[in-house]
Order: structure tokens, then sequence, then C-alpha cells
């Protein structure tokens, strides 16, 4: 498993978890949804299923469901604010193809 994540995008997941102590890390996964076939997921884990697996990338404990592994093995994780806006980014090498609005993705 190899999940990378720049400076900003850590610091950004730390200050979820300073707001929130009893969290035991964020999800990062996919869900089937969109146009393309999957979508991205960042959100606070609010607990470890047994079905999860938990990792640690530049100090923060990331939860992910053991059928999103594969998935997002080797994804750098980005944080970038473009005036207003504010997002994680995702560069995933397993990604084949993206939807016009760039919301989800496809594998091949």
């Amino acid at each position: 498993m190899s999940i990378t994540m720049t400076p900003a995008a850590s610091a950004r997941m730390r200050a979820f978890l300073d707001k929130s102590p009893a969290a035991p890390g964020i999800r990062f996964g996919v869900k089937r949804t969109g146009c393309s076939g999957y979508a991205y997921v960042v959100d606070l884990a609010p607990e470890l299923a047994q079905d999860d697996t938990l990792v640690e990338v530049e100090g923060v404990p990331l939860v992910i469901r053991n059928d999103s592994l594969a998935l997002v093995d080797g994804t750098c994780i980005d944080f970038q604010r473009q005036g207003l806006n504010a997002s994680f980014v995702f560069n995933n090498p397993n990604a084949t193809g993206e939807c016009g609005c760039g919301e989800s993705f496809t594998v091949g």
C-alpha cells in the first residue's frame, strides 16, 4: 500500500482531526457514483470497521475500506486553493479516465 500526501493535504486533514479528537482517522477511499464510475471519499471516520485498514501517511491516520485498497494504491493526495474554492486533488495512477466535470473516474 503506497499512498502519499502533500504538506498542504496533511495540514488540512490534521486540522479536521484536531477538531474531532475521538475520530480514529480520516476515511479515504472511493464509492461508486458519477458518470465515470468512482468518486473519492474524504471524511472523518467515526469508527474503525472490521473491513477497514488503518495506514498512517505524513502523520495522518487514513482509514481505508479493504475493497478500496487496490483502487487508491499509489494515489498522491493534494489540497489546493484556487480563488474562493478549495478542494482535495488526487493523482491516481489507477485512473484510466475521468468524466468531463472531474468528479468521477474510471479504472481499466
